[in-house]
């Protein structure tokens, strides 16, 4: 026999007998272990109906309008009631549950209040009463009452659920934790106590033990729409693709409307190759939730990075506050506005990043006198952001830095990049798999003196963890061709050609400008020599090559109109493109095709090891740069192998980056003031082969006298940098705008 069923046939007994108390103390003792158990809520509730409470007829309306959800009506019968039963618990309980859900708090604490005068022991009000002032922010007043709830029935899950979810909200994880732990030890069948702490653990990281959480809430409820969605949110930030798809698909299937399972799908596709059907996810949430301005933008994105232009015009729509939850880089190809970019990313950094840290940290002084950087990315191994920086590493006075390096991406320990990085570097330290207070707890133990963020607001950021403070000095550089919007970052690394003066007022960080060019490059990137010649690329050997290596999303209708005019006016050429996805092929050539262009002149290569494509990029003529976003790691590249690269200085960082490569390589004439004189310097040097050939002579010539690619020399500019940032911190200065 169960211990319910055992507790049920003892209080039957006392009832029958007339020991009406001792019959209570056995329903109230079930309640505590089993407080949903409808039969032991119904029985008990049977036995207190007293004198002072009203006959079950007279209580029939207010109860079917509360069971129905017609809660002015509960609460006005309730009133009436509770004039005629002024000491009825059961009255005033009712009463109090109807305003609590009406949000009249004053009347609902009273109406509880009332209930527990008449039944003190009646753990169910001050548990609603708890609520009712947690819902008002006196959170004191309502941990207090829990407290007294559990102390007096230490059995009853509820109140401990309730105080772990006000404990969670005051961020009080560890106590939250406990309390949540707690709850499923008491009543191992509460699915929103498993629920609650799957979110808890997911909000501080602990990605597996989320994970089970959300388990054991599915095993007791498979339909749990919301487990299922959030449990593939972290089986996607653990990279396990095809379980996040599943566990979406199971939120849809339980909740066919659910948008935020959809633009979760929605991502998860996007990682997986199938855009078509991530933008369809995504326009199917904006369809059924119109106000969703952050499924609108990022299906456009999507849409850039095939080349369907067709809802291009849909941008102006997605402002608004849910925008705010897609990382501001998605709305960067669509309009080059710095101040359109500054108000996103206020946006987004007031939903990514969370309340400022009560403490600052304060290191100690090091022992061998260096300072601590610390590099935080997920993009240690062989990626854009590493070509350009290895140089850096490898040039750094580790007489006076003491270099670490924090590794968030995926563990790639055969990657080549991987491993040299490692010689460069007095620690390497993988954190993917540590919560963000474990990082920031890492952090400030090892005693950073300036933390530097590589990512920004791109994707497999956890830019967030700066908002704890990592160090005294936080610094955004390289990751992100933008502000980051929040107080936590200090210092923006730039230049005056990518950011000029006034542009200050588009960062909410302190603006460091080196000379020459904010961007590190590397020396020694080794140029494989192409062996394959025009042919063994599909490109004409005699026709001029026009070439453009930036991703897709870059390209917007307006370039692409201006190349198709260059290709129809100087025969023979093509454009030689990035093979991004097949779907983008198409849409170009039929772009192509629209402007009276044959799209066979559209040349596309897949990409090959980094040395191979330098090498290759020799074939070009001439690199023609996108709008918006313009080239930066792309530029860079065709620089390094002798390709002229021609671009426009446009109005946001992201938008002048190749006009900074080009002056500091010594040919500002290939940064335009804008289209007009694109188009007419790309075909002006696409007819003139002595011009042409006198522009890469002087690239050849500059490569490695112009200070573009003296590695050594812009380390020490950065050093310089890092250093006064460290002055100013130790003499009790404020960040301030600089320049070195």
């Amino acid at each position: 026999m169960s211990g319910l069923e055992a507790l049920l046939i003892k209080a039957r007994g006392a009832a029958k007998r007339g020991e009406t108390d001792r019959a209570r103390a056995f329903y109230r003792e079930a309640l505590d272990r089993f407080p949903r158990n409808v039969r032991v809520r119904a029985a008990l509730d049977a036995l207190d109906v007293t004198n002072a409470d009203p006959a079950p007829e007279q209580m029939d309306a207010m109860v079917s309008a509360y069971r129905s959800g017609h809660m002015e009506e509960a609460a006005r019968q309730g009133a009436r009631l509770a004039s005629e039963f002024p000491q009825s618990f059961t009255v005033h309980n009712l009463q109090g549950a109807a305003l609590l859900a009406l949000g009249v708090f004053p009347a609902a604490e009273a109406a509880f209040q009332r209930a527990i005068e008449a039944d003190p022991d009646a753990a169910a009000s001050r548990n609603n009463l708890a609520i009712t002032l947690r819902r008002q922010n006196r959170f004191a007043e309502a941990e207090e009452i829990y407290r007294d709830v559990i102390a007096r029935h230490p059995g009853y899950a509820d109140a401990r659920f309730n105080l772990a979810n006000l404990l969670d909200a005051q961020e009080r994880w560890e106590e939250a934790e406990a309390g949540f732990a707690k709850t499923v030890a008491l009543d191992p069948a509460y699915t929103e106590a498993h629920y609650n702490l799957g979110n808890l653990l997911a909000k501080r990281g602990a990605r597996e033990q989320a994970i089970a959480a959300y388990r054991q809430a599915l095993a007791l409820k498979p339909d749990h729409a919301l487990a299922w969605n959030n449990m593939g949110g972290e089986l996607l930030l653990l990279d396990r693709l095809d379980e996040a798809l599943g566990a979406y698909a199971q939120a849809l299937a339980a909740d066919p409307v659910n948008t935020q399972a959809m633009i979760n799908r929605g991502k998860a596709l996007v990682l997986k190759g199938d855009l078509p059907e991530a933008i369809a996810a995504f326009r199917k949430a904006w369809a059924l939730d119109p106000a969703d301005r952050s499924a609108l933008l990022q299906a456009l994105f999507e849409e850039a990075h095939i080349c369907d232009w067709s809802h291009r015009a849909q941008f102006t729509l997605t402002d608004g506050p849910s925008a705010a939850a897609v990382q501001p880089f998605a709305a960067l190809p669509f309009l080059d506005d710095p101040a359109h970019q500054y108000r996103r990313s206020l946006a987004c950094a007031g939903v990514k990043f969370g309340p400022p840290p009560q403490t600052m940290p304060v290191p100690a002084p090091s022992a061998d006198g260096r300072i601590r950087i610390g590099y935080f990315s997920a993009d240690f191994h062989d990626h854009a952001t590493m070509y350009l920086m290895s140089g850096l590493f490898r040039e750094h006075d580790r007489s006076r830095f003491d270099v670490r390096f924090y590794s968030y991406g995926p563990r790639r320990d055969a990657d080549a990049s991987r491993r040299a990085l490692r010689s460069h570097a007095d620690a390497f330290i993988e954190i993917g798999h540590l919560t963000d207070a474990q990082v920031v707890d890492l952090a400030r133990a090892e005693g950073l003196d300036i933390a530097i963020d590589l990512k920004g607001y791109t994707r497999g950021t956890r830019t967030a963890l700066f908002g704890q403070r990592l160090a005294p000095v936080q610094v955004s550089y390289m990751g992100y061709p933008g502000t980051i919007g929040h107080p936590c970052m200090d210092y923006f690394i730039a230049d005056s050609i990518s950011l000029p003066p006034g542009g200050e007022a588009w960062f909410t960080e302190k603006i460091v400008r080196l000379a020459h060019s904010y961007q590190a490059n590397d020396e020694r990137r080794a140029i494989i020599p192409d062996t394959r010649g025009r042919a063994g690329w599909s490109l004409p050997e005699r026709g001029f090559v026009f070439c453009c290596f930036n991703h897709t999303y870059k390209i917007c209708p307006d370039v692409f109109t201006i190349w198709m005019r260059l290709l129809d006016r100087v025969e023979g050429s093509v454009l030689w493109l990035l093979r991004s996805n097949r779907w983008a092929e198409d849409n170009l050539r039929r772009e192509a095709e629209a402007r009276g262009v044959d799209p066979a002149r559209l040349v596309f290569s897949a990409g090959v090891p980094h040395g191979e494509h330098l090498g290759r990029l020799a074939l070009a003529d001439l690199f023609l740069d996108t709008f918006a976003v313009g080239a930066h790691t792309t530029a860079s590249d065709a620089l390094w192998s002798g390709l002229p690269v021609l671009t426009i200085a446009g109005r946001q960082f992201a938008a002048r980056v190749a006009a900074s490569l080009v002056h500091a390589v010594g040919l500002p004439e290939l940064a335009v003031p804008d289209r007009d004189a694109y188009e007419a310097t790309a075909l002006a040097l696409a007819q003139d082969p002595r011009s042409l050939r006198d522009l890469r002579r002087r690239l050849s010539a500059n490569r490695l006298a112009a200070p573009l690619f003296r590695t050594a020399d812009y380390t020490r500019r950065i050093e310089t940098a890092f250093g006064e940032m460290h002055r100013r911190r130790l003499a009790g200065l404020s960040p301030d705008h600089f320049e070195v």
